[in-house]
């Protein structure tokens, strides 16, 4: 079995990633994934529920794309194959699509945080803003008129460094996009911050375009992606070679 493209870091696969998965060493390793939502007529999107167990033997974390009527649908897949939700996230769009003219525009994606096992073995990396500043500490006297509460004195926190919300403004890749689900790099970085260990692998059984792997590469995490559509290895591989990695301060356990 050879990989369609491979580099220092990456390795892309073409073919159905149920066929794939099972023969592939992931660990260590997380996973993001944007699947087939099957909420449309397009032959493509069809919701492929058995990759969830096919991983969960040597993975511990999952973020995986969708929407809430998705999640709700499928939810016996998730749990069948062990999978605990323990966050969930919002991507804000600029602009949407919706299916109905008699609903609200709908201009966000889901973004859920799936894990396995006991949620205190495992070691996370929650992002701060960009704009986060050294942390300060000041105290305060209690008014006179208070009286007595106990310590006469507290603390008041200011600046940061401050954690992410949970909502993610990104502009979609409307007009720019080169696959139909494409989801920006940027919008990706973050959840494998979150993640990741370094070394650990980056694995998306969806790869479409190569999004994620191209996140990962930037960030110099190790990358496995698998993709059913030959033309859109083809496209992958040609904007992940495209791709220089510039290692993020380490992160340690």
């Amino acid at each position: 079995m050879t990989p369609y493209y491979q580099d220092g870091l990456v390795q892309l696969w073409h073919g159905d990633c149920r066929d794939i998965l099972p023969r592939l060493d992931l660990s260590p390793a997380m996973v993001v994934a944007d699947p087939p939502y099957g909420q449309t007529s397009l032959k493509w999107d069809q919701w492929q529920g058995e990759w969830l167990a096919q991983i969960a033997p040597c993975i511990r974390s999952l973020w995986c794309f969708g929407t809430m009527r998705m999640f709700m649908d499928q939810s016996a897949w998730f749990e069948a194959a062990g999978w605990k939700l323990s966050q969930d996230l919002v991507w804000e769009k600029h602009n949407g699509s919706s299916f109905h003219a008699d609903r609200f525009r709908r201009v966000h994606e889901s973004i859920c945080h799936f894990y396995r096992g006991d949620w205190s073995n495992l070691k996370f990396f929650p992002p701060t803003t960009p704009d986060a500043t050294a942390r300060t500490v000041r105290r305060k006297q209690r008014p006179a008129h208070m009286g007595h509460i106990e310590a006469g004195a507290y603390e008041s926190h200011d600046g940061g460094p401050r954690l992410m919300r949970s909502v993610l403004y990104h502009p979609s890749m409307h007009g720019r996009a080169v696959h139909p689900t494409q989801k920006p790099v940027e919008l990706i970085k973050p959840l494998i911050h979150y993640g990741g260990l370094r070394g650990a692998t980056v694995v998306d059984p969806f790869a479409g375009s190569g999004t994620t792997l191209i996140a990962a590469k930037e960030m110099a995490y190790p990358a496995i992606g698998i993709e059913v559509d030959e033309s859109w290895c083809e496209e992958a591989a040609k904007r992940i070679s495209q791709v220089l990695a510039f290692p993020p301060q380490e992160q340690t356990a």
